[in-house]
This record gives structure tokens, sequence and C-alpha cells, in this order.
């Protein structure tokens, strides 16, 4: 009888660890699944990002704290806490990992090649080393690209400015998004005859003494896709204020902050379509291998009046008109 039992509690151990092995969990020890999320700092424009995000999942059946966990790390502006905040994203098992700006991404696809990574506000994946190719990245990565429609950027600064033969582009030299929309515009520029300075920045700190100087020779500023200028905004506007010339930034929050207009792409979208990305991931839906980068097609008509008025600039009225129906207006 002895030895029967011991059998039969053999034969129990070993349909247990069968169970197990499959990956079958007792009904109260079932995890949620964690998300990692990285970003680069407090920004208006990135945390409307996060703030899609979250909502988004949250749309999407992902609650934090009820059925997922979204563990958040911000490195403060400070680049060199990515690295060691993305390490402990992955060494803390995330089932996916969303990174919000270039920096933040590069950090997480350099401490994973096996955890997906969801990439939001990388303007050109490709050109950053992030993905073999924007439309099958076939790796571990995938996301959403904040990139701004040039051409339509272009076409209303000159909407504001018809007779304007000279303008300053300013961005940071190491920032890859920033980078790439430098270069698109000078195409553009060159199309319409129109001659482009180019100004690059190392960091915020270069801001002051930099734009001081193109703007003595230039007639207004363009301002790409850049998280340093975007963080130091209100110097660049001090600036050009004082010898009283227009900026048009890429991005909403800046346009706000003392831009005249844009066609920004709105970021609290981009959280939005980043949350829906993130959501198929974790379902199942999707493979970052082959799910191509995806883009936000049409910007927002965003308009500074007071700007605008104070800078005594003639508002071009169908783009008032088209920014006070589908888009922001700032008084």
């Amino acid at each position: 009888m002895k030895r029967m039992y011991t059998v039969i509690a053999l034969l129990l151990l070993c349909l247990g660890i069968g169970y197990f092995q499959k990956g079958n969990q007792p009904a109260n020890k079932i995890s949620k699944p964690r998300v990692g999320v990285l970003t680069l700092m407090h920004h208006p424009a990135l945390d409307q990002i996060y703030a899609g995000f979250r909502k988004q999942m949250a749309r999407e059946g992902y609650r934090d704290g009820k059925n997922v966990t979204i563990a958040y790390q911000n490195a403060q502006g400070d680049q060199s806490n990515l690295q060691m905040m993305a390490h402990k994203l992955v060494s803390d098992r995330a089932d996916v990992l969303f990174g919000i700006t270039t920096p933040a991404s590069q950090a997480l696809a350099n401490s994973t090649t096996k955890i997906p990574v969801v990439l939001g506000a990388v303007t050109n994946p490709q050109g950053a080393g992030l993905v073999k190719n924007n439309q099958r990245p076939g790796a571990n990565i995938t996301g959403v690209s904040d990139r701004a429609p040039i051409k339509e950027q272009f076409r209303l600064i000159l909407k504001f400015l018809p007779h304007v033969k000279t303008l300053g582009i300013i961005y940071t030299s190491n920032d890859n998004s920033a980078v790439t929309e430098e270069a698109e515009f000078v195409k553009e520029a060159k199309r319409h005859n129109v001659e482009l300075k180019a100004y690059s920045i190392a960091n915020s700190n270069d801001l002051n003494q930099v734009s001081q100087q193109m703007l003595t020779e230039v007639e207004g500023v363009i301002v790409t896709t850049d998280n340093t200028v975007a963080g130091a905004m209100q110097t660049l506007v001090k600036n050009a204020d004082a010898v009283h010339k227009p900026i048009f930034p890429a991005v909403d929050t800046m346009v706000k902050q003392g831009g005249v207009a844009a066609y920004s792409i709105n970021q609290y979208r981009l959280g939005e379509e980043s949350g829906k990305l993130t959501a198929a991931i974790l379902r199942g839906d999707k493979k970052p291998a082959t799910t191509a980068i995806r883009y936000l097609k049409h910007g927002e008509p965003v308009l500074n009046l007071k700007q605008a008025q104070k800078l005594g600039l003639k508002i071009p009225a169908d783009f008032q008109k088209e920014a006070e129906t589908s888009g922001k207006v700032f008084h």
C-alpha cells in the first residue's frame, strides 16, 4: 500500500510539472503584463505623447494598476541617465518597451534584442539606426514617426513671409530627428529659391549665443522637431522678440510658447497610435519585425494670433479660418 501511494504521488508530481511547463498558471498566480516607458524629459509635447499613450492603452483594455503595469522612467533631460533606466526596465522583465524621443528609443534598443520596442516621436527610425527598413523593420522594433510635414510647413511660412529671401534654421547636431528635418528643409528652400542658413547647437547652453548670432543674419527662424530647442524655447523666443523676428516651429506646444504658426503633428495622437501598436503587440496581433513604421500624414493647423499681431504680420485669412475650425488658435 505504501508503495502504491508513492507511485500515485510521483504521477501527480509529473502531471503538475507538465502542466506548468506548458505555461499554465493557477488563476491566482497569473501575472499582469508589464510595459516599460522611457522618456528623455518632461516637456509639454512629450507629456502629451505619454498621456495619449495611457489613454489609448485603457481604451484597448489595458488599465494601469488593474490588468497591466506601466513602469515609467524619466531621464529629466540628462541623457546619461537613459541607459541605466533602459537596463532597469529590461531587467524588470517588461513585455513591451515604449520609447519617447530618439535618445530614449536608442537606449532601449541598445539594452535588448528580444523584448519588443515601440518607438514614439522618432522622425526617421531607419536613419537613427533603430530599424533596417522603415517599411519592414526586421527585428524587435517598430513604432510611430513624428516626422513633420515639411512641404506643408514651408508653404505656410511663405504665406506669412511672401517676400522672404533669407531664413535661418536652428537644430541640435546630435539629434537624428532634428538633423533629418533640417536636410529636408534645405531641399524645400532650394525649390522655392529661398536662402536657408543652418545653425547647429550641441546642447541647450549654446542656444542663447547661437540664436543671437543667427537673428542678425536672417528674416525669420525655422525650428525642427528638436527636444533640446523645445526645452529652451523661451530663450529663443526672448531673443527673437528683441529683434522683432518670427519663429516657425514644428510642434504646437512651441507655437504656444511664442512661435507664430505651424502645421503640427498632434502629439497626443502620436501617443494614441503608439498605444494601439503596443496593445496589438501585447495581444499577439502584431510582430515588430513585420510591422511598418506608422506616420501621421497631415499636420494640424496651429496659430499664435497674439504673437503674429505683436510682430505685425499679415495673417493669411485661409489659414486662420482653418486653424479656427480644425486646429488651434492661441490668443
